[in-house]
Formats: C-alpha cells, sequence, structure tokens
C-alpha cells in the first residue's frame, strides 16, 4: 500500500468530485415541517461534509494539536462524529472513540490512559462527575449545548461548538501517511477488568475496508441505516468506513424507540447490526402473530417453505405454496423494517440459527460476519451467494489461520492490531512475536467455513473433568422466550445452575423449561438448580458492557449468596 493513499480520511476526500452527492441523513431540530416543532430529516451533501471537516481541522491547528495526539470522541452517530474523525485522522492525530452509554468512571480511566488532549461529547451532562475523577481533565468541546448550560467553574475550559469552530478554514487536508501510522485507540468494553486499548494503524483499517468491500455487494444507490455506536469497531468499520468507501449514503437512527419510525421513513436498503437488534424485530413479530391460530400456522408455514427454498430442498408444492405466501405473510412483515431492505448483516455476537432461519425464510437476505476489534475488527464472513448461517463463513483475503492446541482460531494478516496501548503485558497474551492473534474461540473449520464453538477463557470445567463452553448452551435457553438473560454457572462443581432475569417463579417449571432447550447438548450440560432475579442486566447496573455482553464475574459476585446456598459450603447439594 503506498503511504501517500494510505490516510483514513482519503475515504472522504475521494468524493470531493461530486459535491452535491448526499453522503449522510439525520434526524434534526428546526428543519422540516413534519412535526410542528420544525424537526426533520436533512440531508448532508459532500461538499457540506468536507467543509465542516476542514473547519474542525483548523480549530485543532488553531489550538495546536500535532501528529500522533489523541482527540476522544464521545458522541451519538453523527455527522460530527464523522467531521471530526476525519479531521483529526486527515491531520495524523489519533482518534479515541467513547461510548456515550459508558459510565464516568470508565470514560475518566481512558481519557487517562489515552492522554487526550481533547474530549467532545455531546451534551455538559457528564463534566461535573468527570472534573471529580480528573482534576486535569483535558479541553472539552459539547456539540449540543448553550454557553449558558456549561457548568460553571472548572480546571479545563469547555467550549460550544460555535465557539470551537472558526466560521472559515482552509481546504481539507489529507496529509500522507505510512501504513502503520496509529490511527485510533480503541478501547475493548472488558468483560474483565479495565478496558484495554487497541492499537489500530490507518493501513490496518484500510485492509479490513478493502476486504469487507468484497464480501458485500454495495451500490452508490444504497441507503444505509446506521443503528450501532461507531464507538464499537463494527459499525466504525462497516457502517462508517465501508459505506464511505462505496459512497452509499447513511442514515443515522435516532435510537430503539425511533426505530420503526426511522426505518419507515428512511427506508434502508442495507442494515448492518448486532443480532440483539434482529432478536427485537422477531419478538415483536412473534407478538403481532400470537393472537390468531390462523397467523401463527401462515407465519410458521411461510417461514418452513422459504427457508427450504433457501436451502435448495422445496420440492416442487413447496416452492407453489412459498410463491403464494410470500406476498400474503412476508411482504407485509418486511414494510415494517422499511420495505426496501436488500440485505442484513449481522455481527459483534452469535448470531442464534433460529433467527437467521426465521427472516430469511420470509426472503430477507442474511448473512452473519466474526470478528474482533484487534483484527479492525472483521475476520471472516458469509457471502451473499454462499451463505451458511450456521457458520460465520470464510476467512476475508488476506487473512491466514490455524488452531491452537486448545481449539483456539489463531489469524494472522494486515487488519491485526499493533498491540494494546501500554500494556505490553496483556498484548504478549494473545499477540505472538510473528503476528498470530488469539481470538480465544473455540471454533471448528469444515469446507474453509468457521463455526463458532465457544469462549476458551469462558469454558466450564465441572468436578467430573467435564468441559464445555458455554454460548452454545446459553443460546439455546434464550430461545425460550421466558429466559430473558441467561448465565450458567458450575466451575469446579458437580453440577449446572442458571443464573437468569425471568418473570417465572416456580424453580421446577425453570428447571424443566431449561433442560428442555439443552436435550442437544452433552448430557453433563443440564441444569439442577435455578437462581432468578426480576431485574435486567444493565450497562447502568455495571452488568453489561457498553457493547451488551455479560460480565460474568460481575454477575457471579452479585448472585454469590444465592449460588453460596446452591451449592453449600462444600458444593454438595
Amino acid at each position: 500500500m503506498n503511504a501517500t493513499t494510505t490516510n483514513l480520511a482519503r475515504l472522504l476526500q475521494r468524493h470531493a468530485t461530486t459535491p452535491d452527492k448526499v453522503l449522510y441523513r439525520q434526524w434534526e431540530a428546526g428543519t422540516a415541517a413534519e412535526d410542528g416543532d420544525g424537526a426533520g430529516w436533512r440531508d448532508y451533501t459532500v461538499a457540506q461534509v468536507i467543509d465542516l471537516t476542514a473547519r474542525w481541522q483548523q480549530a485543532f491547528r488553531l489550538r495546536g494539536f500535532e501528529k500522533g495526539d489523541r482527540i476522544a470522541i464521545c458522541l451519538k452517530n453523527s455527522v460530527q462524529w464523522v467531521a471530526i474523525d476525519q479531521a483529526a485522522l486527515g491531520l495524523g492525530l489519533v482518534v479515541v472513540p467513547l461510548y456515550v452509554i459508558d459510565n464516568a468512571e470508565n470514560i475518566a480511566w481512558c481519557l487517562g490512559n489515552s492522554e487526550a488532549r481533547l474530549l467532545v461529547l455531546d451534551t455538559p451532562r457528564a463534566l461535573p462527575r468527570l472534573r471529580e475523577l480528573i482534576p486535569a481533565l483535558p479541553a472539552v468541546v459539547c456539540i449540543e449545548a448553550s454557553a449558558g448550560a456549561l457548568p460553571p467553574g472548572a480546571a479545563a475550559p469547555a467550549d460550544t461548538v460555535e465557539t470551537f469552530l472558526p466560521a472559515e478554514a482552509p481546504p481539507f487536508e489529507v496529509q500522507p501517511m505510512e501504513p502503520d501510522a496509529l490511527a485510533t485507540i480503541v478501547y475493548t468494553s472488558g468483560t474483565t477488568g479495565r478496558p484495554k486499548g487497541v492499537k489500530l494503524g490507518h493501513g490496518n483499517i484500510l485492509a479490513n475496508v478493502e476486504a469487507s468491500s468484497k464480501v458485500i455487494r454495495l451500490l452508490d444507490t444504497d441507503v444505509a441505516l446506521s443503528v450501532l455506536p461507531m464507538s464499537h469497531m463494527f459499525e466504525r468499520t462497516c457502517g462508517c468506513y465501508l459505506m464511505l468507501h462505496a459512497g452509499v449514503c447513511v442514515a443515522y437512527a435516532r435510537g430503539i424507540q425511533q426505530l420503526s419510525d426511522d426505518l419507515a421513513a428512511v427506508r434502508p436498503t442495507l442494515l448492518v447490526a448486532v443480532p440483539r437488534l434482529f432478536e427485537r424485530f422477531l419478538a415483536r413479530i412473534e407478538q403481532a402473530v400470537a393472537g390468531s391460530a390462523i397467523r401463527r400456522t401462515l407465519f410458521r408455514m411461510t417461514v418452513h417453505y422459504g427457508w427450504k427454498v433457501f436451502l435448495g430442498e422445496a420440492n416442487v408444492f413447496e416452492r407453489m405454496a412459498y410463491a403464494r405466501l410470500r406476498p400474503l405473510v412476508a411482504e407485509p412483515i418486511l414494510a415494517k423494517l422499511g420495505g426496501r431492505l436488500r440485505l442484513a448483516a449481522a455481527g459483534g455476537a452469535k448470531l442464534e440459527l433460529r433467527i437467521a432461519q426465521t427472516f430469511i425464510g420470509l426472503g430477507l437476505k442474511m448473512i452473519q460476519g466474526y470478528g474482533m476489534t484487534e483484527a479492525a475488527p472483521v475476520i471472516a464472513g458469509n457471502r451473499e451467494d454462499d451463505n451458511d448461517p450456521g457458520s460465520v463463513g470464510q476467512l476475508l483475503e488476506g487473512f491466514e489461520s490455524r488452531l491452537s492446541e486448545a481449539g483456539e482460531l489463531l489469524v494472522r494478516g494486515p487488519s491485526v492490531m499493533q498491540g494494546y496501548w501500554r500494556n505490553p503485558e496483556a498484548t504478549a497474551r494473545v499477540l505472538s512475536p510473528d503476528g498470530w492473534l488469539n481470538t480465544g474461540d473455540i471454533v471448528e473449520i469444515r469446507d474453509g467455513r468457521i463455526y463458532i464453538r465457544g469462549r476458551s477463557k469462558d469454558i466450564i470445567v465441572l468436578s467430573n473433568g467435564e468441559k464445555f463452553p458455554p454460548e452454545e448452551a446459553e443460546a439455546a435457553l434464550l430461545d425460550n422466550p421466558v429466559f430473558e438473560q441467561v448465565m450458567l454457572v458450575g466451575e469446579g462443581r458437580h453440577f449446572l445452575t442458571l443464573v437468569t432475569v425471568t418473570q417465572e417463579t416456580d424453580e421446577k417449571k425453570l428447571v424443566r423449561l431449561a433442560n428442555q432447550q439443552l436435550k442437544d447438548f452433552p448430557r453433563y450440560v443440564r441444569v439442577r438448580r435455578v437462581v432468578t432475579t426480576k431485574e435486567p442486566w444493565t450497562i447502568d447496573n455495571g452488568m453489561l458492557t457498553p457493547t451488551l455482553k455479560v460480565k460474568r464475574p460481575v454477575v457471579a459476585q452479585r448472585f454469590a449468596h444465592s449460588l453460596e446456598a446452591v451449592y453449600g459450603n462444600n458444593g454438595d447439594d
């Protein structure tokens, strides 16, 4: 890769020849008369985005930021996020994305660890707590705040975006960068311990964008609805950089509560999301058909026949039945997703086969990918014309793989990180000197396809020596809606206990339902006792990471008293 073409900011600069092309769409107040209060969707052209980006660059220059300085972005997805990111990258600054929904303690730790010189926030709401945690807080800019709304007095100034950005600026600049020049430090959400800062260079991310562009077909007429936070590397690479690479218009969803309205208004052709979003869609669909036996039957028939058509196993009758049922049943359901969706891509967590079967059966193309932040992030993916929903697909171009003695997937390629920021010990645990990254995932590889079987670090070893990764069993449990959130416990014990968020209180019934879900697993993967709670596990109560992964040690500690009662002092019942 030529150093003059390496800078990630070239992704925006290359569109300068089409200044009137619409690149982004977002909901703003005072842009239309749709709601009576002037709120509505606003389009942003290439020229407008480049102008905004150039003004951010000039602001960085005027304040003396130099190549390698860190800029922290803690914003919801927006055109401002893109402009700040591209402005910083164009000048050789290093972007540190932070989760808007994260707690102040984590944000403060990441700011201190990265030694960021600037923090950009949506609002000043978190500033008082951050200033308690970091007396020497870096300079702060708030996007959605008037001067009067800013907390008075501080160790560091807080600017509004109006006061921070100059009215005019020199043209957007993209400095030539070496491929290994640091582009970003992305903090992993950390199911255990402090977050680790993944160091990714311009070349790492661009290699991943190029390889990902060969997995799915993108058109410059496509419209993608962005629903994942850009602090998540999956969204940043696939929902931002990949779309910018292909010239796809991206619309920013307002949030989960308005998602149905946003789908109807934007009518996207592409949707990149984590499995949890598709679980929500499916739950609503099942709720909609639950009240009518006829609707339930037609829905199940449509999915069943559609899945057989997808597999190429449908007979003449089944194909004809599906052709009749699809406009009657499937199309009205898919219309709730905007009616134009031609491809859905799931990643960031395991996609349950039941979810893929349902949406594919309804006629939606759905592919699953696999990756991790440390690989920028996509490692493998199914293709539209070569899709095995039970797998996460084949390696992306440029990657090679092998298995460790424990069955963990090891990968090497141009997208693999440079290491963890200022943490050589953690780097050495996952990255070999010759560039092999240990994903920590137990996998099976068949016909070039990767099948995830669990996480090595989460393997449960029972007292009888039987061992298994709990993820697949937990996914099977979640197929029954009575179990809202689950975690299996049994390390060093002679039986498994299920800790679950549920509204059901009958333990015997829950044990029976759980073991019905686990009937296809080895006999030692059975639940004998259940610990229940009605309180959901959330980010706010510390049970979930910002990427919605269960913090297993935290959950275990929270229910330690109940688990001690279950197992007894010596682990016997």
